[in-house]
């Protein structure tokens, strides 16, 4: 039915007294872990969290700043140091809406691959049980 290696991978996945947790060959009891792969879908939700909460304060800081700047010209013709103004918040405004507009982006992506991952760990736990119900 499987190819022979499949077979025997999955024949030695089901023996009794084995866990049939995979592990990497580079990862071990040396470094006091159990040499299990794991993961978790909270760090992806976290940074998804946080890529969230930098759009909005982006948002949040660049309306600061730029109501800030609003009427520093009145009074100042002739000089220097408001073309300097001006340059600086125009380099800041584009930072900000750079950074927001890439946490914009990479929310949606975190918050897809911490769901993707469940998914996956579903489909392999539910593939393994019908596995070994045919056993």
């Amino acid at each position: 039915m499987y190819a022979q290696s499949w077979q025997r991978l999955l024949d030695q996945a089901g023996q009794p007294g084995q866990s049939g947790a995979m592990s990497l060959a580079s990862a071990g009891p040396a470094g006091g872990d159990s040499g299990e792969l794991k993961h978790s879908a909270k760090p992806w939700s976290d940074a998804a969290g946080t890529a969230h909460s930098l759009q909005t304060d982006t948002a949040t800081a660049k309306a600061k700043l730029t109501s800030a700047h609003t009427g520093a010209e009145a009074g100042t013709a002739g000089l220097a140091s408001m073309g300097a103004l001006k340059s600086v918040l125009a380099s800041w405004e584009k930072r900000l809406t750079a950074v927001h507009t890439e946490c914009g982006a990479l929310e949606p992506v975190l918050r897809e691959t911490a769901w993707a991952q469940g998914e996956v760990d579903a489909g392999v736990k539910s593939a393994l049980a019908q596995y070994s119900e045919k056993r």
